[in-house]
């Protein structure tokens, strides 16, 4: 196993992480399993959120006493301070800690992320936990480009958590000033939500760069994490066969895959639309219905009131054909 120092944080880590999205498939006895492979495998980092259903008490249960094994992280879509300070509470009591390694403000857009950073805001409760112990380390996760290149200049952000795979390259050049910087860079969605079947070959294409800190796809069989670790252990130079394969797949989802630039706000009636097509994606994908619904019915503005009016595929430097994919998500989640 490959270990790396986590940007800042100057935790010691491997490459590959565990990404905690997927336990929500299983149930408690199959994560100790996974938990205990990990282990075996030297795999010692764990991403997880307060957000993901039942995963932070799954893999709280599961890291009785091996808490000392793993790097844990997790992360929170409060904004207040009164709402950061419950959150931060829930999850040392569902992982079964006392700290927490790494605590995460969970996908912020501009306004939230002000808020984050504003009196009273979700900041001032991290950074309480963080001088109380009960945290180590502070980061950010985004789907924005805008809200990535905003964190980079804040000083008390350790990492950025951000997608990167062989579809989704929108953020290269700021992952590589991440490295820069020193800011350790954590890779989600290295299978797109699962749009990209082939996960040996995604995977050698992140671990080709060398700017990504630690890459985490979802798992929650050990065939994967058996899997996933051999791709990631295999350092050998991208082939001609590799590279004309992942040329392919990006011809495949070209058309019709969502890169979550954002490049199509503002929505004239108020819809987040990649939101509307990441939730469809765990819809689709990963087998997150239930879930995948909630957070779509969260949204303030459906898919279905699209009128039509096409300014967002203009925006769209990927040419989407946004009007009749929000059309097909408003269909598969009723409304």
């Amino acid at each position: 196993m490959e270990y790396v120092t986590l940007g800042k944080t100057g935790l010691k880590i491997s490459r590959l992480g565990f990404g905690g999205i997927p336990i929500q498939r299983v149930d408690a006895a199959v994560t100790k399993e996974l938990a205990k492979a990990m282990v075996e495998k030297g795999i010692n980092y764990i991403d997880t959120a307060r957000g993901y259903t039942v995963s932070e008490s799954y893999i709280g249960e599961a890291l009785e006493g091996i808490r000392d094994k793993f790097v844990l992280a997790t992360k929170s879509m409060a904004r207040t301070k009164e709402a950061m300070a419950a959150d931060i509470e829930t999850s040392l009591k569902n992982l079964r800690t006392d700290y927490i390694d790494l605590y995460q403000i969970h996908n912020p857009n501009m306004e939230q992320l002000e808020q984050v950073l504003a009196a009273g805001g979700a900041l001032e409760a991290l950074q309480e936990a963080k001088a109380a112990g009960k945290i180590g380390h502070l980061g950010v996760t985004a789907h924005s480009l805008e809200v990535f290149e905003k964190a980079m200049e804040l000083d008390w952000v350790e990492t950025i958590m951000f997608p990167y795979n062989i579809v989704e390259t929108q953020a290269t050049d700021l992952i590589k000033k991440c490295a820069e910087k020193n800011i350790g860079f954590i890779d989600m969605k290295p299978l797109a939500g699962g749009a990209i079947e082939d996960a040996t070959l995604a995977l050698r294409f992140i671990c080709a760069n060398p700017d990504v800190t630690v890459v985490i796809p979802g798992m929650f069989d050990l065939k994967e994490i058996e899997q996933n670790l051999a791709a990631v252990e295999d350092k050998a130079p991208l082939t001609e066969e590799e590279l004309a394969k992942m040329e392919e797949i990006r011809k495949q989802l070209g058309n019709n895959f969502c890169r979550r630039c954002n490049y199509c706000a503002p929505c004239a009636v108020g819809i987040v639309i990649p939101n509307v097509f990441l939730f469809q994606g765990y819809l689709d994908r990963y087998g997150l219905g239930d879930w995948a619904k909630d957070r779509y019915h969260s949204m303030p503005v459906k898919a279905s009131a699209c009128i039509g009016c096409g300014a967002c595929e203009k925006r769209c430097p990927y040419d989407l054909p946004i009007r009749e994919m929000l059309k097909d998500a408003a269909a598969k989640f009723g409304e």
